[in-house]
């Protein structure tokens, strides 16, 4: 098992290592970084020496190569506004991790019973009804949903604030926004996954031995129907923690996904670059948990990571 983990961890290197090109490539096709720190203020010579101490005159295979090594070093650079980037990363990040854990929390609490329930009363007027709850939830657009809930919470009623995380009641809004639409697309899934449990033979075996029902589909049915359950939870997640981006600009969050949107407003050529080199990092950790969390869904996954 430690084998395993240890190996999936050596493949994110080359993973991490292909993104941030990629990022470190397109963001240089973008603009000069020292024109946008020059403005209307230096002369053309100025401007020329400028890039040269920044080192933009080198071929970017070079000005990559040092960007890494000073990463290795845990130097992600200063923006082009004298601001460390890990400093006003690791500031951002705790309010992104707080809202995406909150957000997931939600849609399990959500979406695992309402599937669990259509599935057993398929086909009924109560599946029909959560079914197409579902796909309400699907089709509303979360900016749009956003801004329904500030203008009836915060504006007409005043219950809660409308942008900013001052308190806990701030946190409410962008979380269940957020969840909405993942909510009904797991509600979908535990929906699909059930069903293909909820009659198998082994279950018939545990009825016929006297296991009651709910029994059955709580400890039977839905273990062995967590693996795509996880897998889309999982993938939630990690795309959360890369920045729920849409939302935190509704509700002026204070996170990484808003702060990289304020970086290429603003040209901020470092900041972006490793904003998204370190949320890489940690969609690439998120993404390990899940497989990680397979084994423990499925005896026959860690049966085979024990094998290996």
């Amino acid at each position: 098992m430690w084998k395993y983990i240890l190996k999936r961890f050596l493949l994110l290197i080359p993973t991490i290592l292909v993104v941030s090109f990629i990022v470190f490539f397109l963001m240089s096709l973008t603009g000069d970084a020292a024109y946008t720190i020059a403005g209307d203020s230096m002369s053309d010579a100025q401007i020329e020496e400028l890039r040269e101490s920044m080192g933009l005159n080198d071929p970017i295979l070079v000005r990559y190569a040092k960007y890494m090594g000073n990463v290795l070093q845990g130097d992600l650079g200063t923006s082009i506004y004298g601001k460390s980037v890990w400093s006003e990363f690791i500031v951002r990040l705790p309010h992104t991790v707080v809202l995406s854990v909150a957000s997931i929390a939600l849609v399990i609490i959500l979406s695992v019973p309402i599937g669990i329930i259509a599935a057993v009363k398929q086909n009924t007027w109560i599946d029909t009804a959560l079914s197409s709850l579902a796909i309400v939830g699907l089709s509303v657009p979360g900016f749009w949903l956003g801004l329904l809930l500030i203008l009836f919470f915060s504006l007409r009623m005043e219950l809660l604030p409308s942008f900013g995380a001052e308190s806990w009641k701030s946190l409410i809004m962008p979380a269940v926004t957020i969840s909405i639409s993942n909510a009904a697309l797991v509600s979908r899934m535990t929906r699909s996954s059930m069903l293909d449990n909820i009659r198998a033979d082994f279950l018939r075996t545990a009825r016929a031995k006297g296991v009651n029902e709910k029994t059955v589909i709580l400890k039977h049915a839905l273990k062995n129907a967590l693996i795509p359950i996880i897998t889309i939870l999982g993938s939630q997640l990690s795309s959360l923690i890369g920045g729920a981006v849409a939302i935190e600009v509704v509700f002026a969050w204070p996170g990484v996904g808003r702060l990289i949107v304020e970086s290429i407003r603003g040209n901020d050529f470092p900041m972006v670059t490793g904003c998204v080199l370190m949320t890489t990092v940690f969609v690439a950790l998120v993404l390990l948990l899940v497989d990680i969390l397979y084994a423990f869904a499925d005896p026959r996954i860690k049966a085979q990571y024990v094998k290996k």
